[in-house]
């Protein structure tokens, strides 16, 4: 399962800039949609192409490991591994 960290990041900007940063200013910054925004940053298994993640890497000036953390599921059914 892949585990996005756009929580995160958004607090670490707000660290360093003294202020908060929203998601609709992120959404304009980068011309990805809010709820595109809002998804990743709460719900699990969330759909993202690859061009909305160069996009937000180049917003935060990060790289696409702070952004996206692969987490071994611990049920094999759950994952579609056979054991």
């Amino acid at each position: 399962m892949l585990r996005f960290k756009l929580k995160e990041r958004i607090a670490d900007l707000e660290f360093r800039e003294r202020r908060r940063v929203t998601i609709q200013e992120i959404a304009e910054a980068t011309g990805l949609n809010r709820m595109t925004l809002s998804k990743l940053a709460n719900h699990h298994g969330a759909n993202v192409q690859t061009d909305a993640l160069d996009r937000l890497c180049t917003y935060f000036a990060c790289r696409v490991e702070d952004l996206v953390e692969h987490v071994a599921e611990t049920d094999p059914e759950r994952s579609g591994i056979s054991p």
